[in-house]
């Protein structure tokens, strides 16, 4: 029986150990603590039952449930381990060599049987980067890209390829999750002037002028990512370039590109301009997130027509985290941000917390939906290396700081297939924590010494965009564009102040009640009859209301700029102006 709470697994320079989770976060009895520095590598089976480490000698494979020994490999080199989703391979990587003299070096990808402790076959694999077979998730065929195709062999029976898929320079390729049937997508770059695309194709249909269900061709994209989502009907394409032509950005441009089995396929057209940080499916299937934009950025949750569904503003983010049962999202800044985090109810659109992880490398939701895990692992810093973890309400509920003199190199969760924790009801009030709050340290800003003995006025270089709901109102197919907001907003405008102008023409109408703010020396009368003066009343009139919306901005706590502060100022003057006007009416 598995544990009902996830383990945690550490591997630094004092050594490999685990700890259980919550709500106990004491050291684990399942797997005895590797001492010393010589651990590179481990993983867990997709299940969380099996788990696999290297100490520099051996790989080591055990039972979580039982903690019993399986099997131990001679593969003292070894710095990759991937098991089968059904644990019945595993994949072992180690860099390849080639002798002095040039020729070809021994094989480097290892697959083993779990049952017997046989390698069943072993493949030359030079770079490291997608070194793992991909298999389905019934284990009934396994792939790997070999010289710009994809073989594929069926039922691990590793010796006979049973299919390919040849396309010329095929750079890349992505298996769907889920159940048969099996379907593969499939990245090709350009050359010559010629588009780069991606292409979907159903096992084992390749051949054959329309295999492919959707074909997506577009220029400006050096590399790409690929994500399907949960139920394998569509794929979502990050392609991007090293450099911007434009020299607009460092990070060189991006798009975002929608391919479905069905055959549509659009470009998602992201509002703000800049790179695009993070994009994620939805555990759901129907919906996905993407954080983009020139800081501060945005993130847009949208549909699978790509329209926006729910926009929430602006701030400083580059990451997005759903939650394994969705209902939950985070939007994070790490790396050169801060560290700041909102936690999101995403079937209400509620804003859940606001914690701050500082100087975080890592961040991981834990398998019962619950629990957040935070990280400062060496080499990305190696400075206040340690963990913590979180409620999602905001709470801190354990934390560990390694040792001035030590380094944390990898921390994580022991994964569970989906099921195992129910989705429970979001709660809004944070938990309790024996942990103690701290209060993340906020730097101040340098001024210089002229301004040292002056009031200091808060200035934002850009304004925050709120949340907003971008949902279709009823009556609405798609939801307004900015240029249609902004006409509706004057629109309604130039309605309220019809209205307004009908019951200064109309006394004998009962006026609606004034707000408590406005200035009671401002009610409406009877036109005088000389237009001059009409006129110059409505003037004051419109200054003065201008005046109580800057009043009510900074009774929110919004700063106002030095000429907004100044009409203000000019309230007193403008109301005695207007008193004299109406008097002399």
């Amino acid at each position: 029986m598995a544990p009902s709470t996830p383990l945690l697994t550490v591997r630094g320079s004092e050594g490999l150990y685990m700890v259980n989770g919550p709500p106990h976060f004491t050291e684990s009895t399942v797997f005895p603590r590797e001492s010393g520095k010589n651990c590179k590598v481990y993983t867990f089976s997709k299940d969380g039952t099996l788990f696999a480490w290297g100490n520099g000698e051996k790989i080591n494979i055990i039972s979580v449930i039982n903690k019993r020994l399986l099997h131990s490999f001679d593969l003292p080199k070894a710095v990759c381990l991937e098991f089968s989703p059904k644990n019945t391979v595993l994949a072992t990587w180690q860099p390849y060599t080639t002798s002095k003299d040039g020729t070809a070096g021994i094989p480097n990808l290892q697959l083993y049987d779990m049952k017997t402790g046989a390698c069943l076959k072993s493949f030359n694999q030079k770079k490291m980067q997608n070194w793992c077979p991909s298999w389905s998730e019934d284990e009934t065929i396994c792939a790997r890209n070999v010289n710009n195709e994809v073989h594929f062999f069926e039922n691990n029976n590793f010796n006979t390829i049973a299919n390919k898929l040849h396309l010329q320079k095929i750079n890349d390729f992505v298996l769907s999750p889920g159940p048969q049937p099996y379907k593969v997508a499939v990245y090709v770059p350009g050359s010559k002037g010629a588009p780069s695309f991606v292409r979907l194709y159903q096992y084992p249909n390749f051949d054959g002028p329309h295999a492919a269900l959707a074909n997506k061709s577009f220029f400006k994209a050096d590399k790409v990512t690929m994500l399907w989502n949960k139920k394998a009907t569509a794929v979502l394409v990050m392609a991007s370039t090293d450099v911007d032509k434009t020299g607009a950005s460092y990070y060189g441009e991006q798009t975002l590109h929608y391919i479905a089995t069905n055959g549509e396929s659009a470009v998602v057209q992201l509002p703000k301009n800049g790179p695009i940080y993070d994009v994620v499916w939805n555990s759901s299937s129907t919906e996905f997130c993407a954080v983009y934009g020139f800081m501060p950025a945005k993130a847009t949750i949208f549909n699978l027509k790509c329209d926006p569904v729910f926009d929430f503003g602006t701030g400083p983010r580059n990451a997005a985290y759903y939650s394994p049962h969705g209902h939950i999202l985070v939007l994070a800044g790490f790396g050169n941000l801060r560290g700041q985090m909102e936690v999101w109810d995403v079937k209400n659109y509620k804003l859940i917390s606001k914690p701050v992880a500082s100087d975080s490398t890592y961040f991981a939701w834990c398998p019962d939906g619950e629990h957040i895990l935070t990280a400062t692992c060496a080499p990305r810093l190696r400075v206040n290396n340690g963990y913590k973890i979180w409620h999602y309400t905001g709470s801190v509920l354990h934390k560990y700081d390694v040792p001035s003199n030590a380094e944390l190199w990898q921390v994580s969760w022991q994964p569970f297939l989906d099921g195992i924790f129910p989705a429970k009801t979001i709660t809004y009030q944070a938990v309790p924590s024996d942990v103690p709050s701290e209060e993340p340290k906020v730097a101040t800003a340098y001024r210089p010494p002229a301004l040292r003995n002056k009031p200091i006025t808060n200035s934002k270089l850009h304004e925050d965009e709120p949340p907003q709901n971008m949902k279709a109102q009823a009556g609405n197919d798609k939801p307004l564009s900015k240029a249609a907001l902004k006409n509706q907003r004057k629109h309604e405008a130039k309605k309220a102040a019809k209205q307004e102008a009908r019951s200064d023409k109309s006394p004998d109408l009962a006026p609606s009640p004034a707000p408590q703010s406005a200035p009671r020396n401002a009610i409406s009368h009877s036109a005088s009859g000389d237009p001059e003066i009409d006129r110059k009343i409505r003037n004051l009139k419109k200054k003065l209301k201008a005046i109580e919306q800057l009043k009510e901005q900074a009774a929110t706590g919004k700063q106002l700029e030095k000429n907004q502060l100044e009409k203000i100022q000019k309230e007193k003057a403008l109301l005695q102006e207007l008193e004299d006007l109406e008097l002399g009416i």
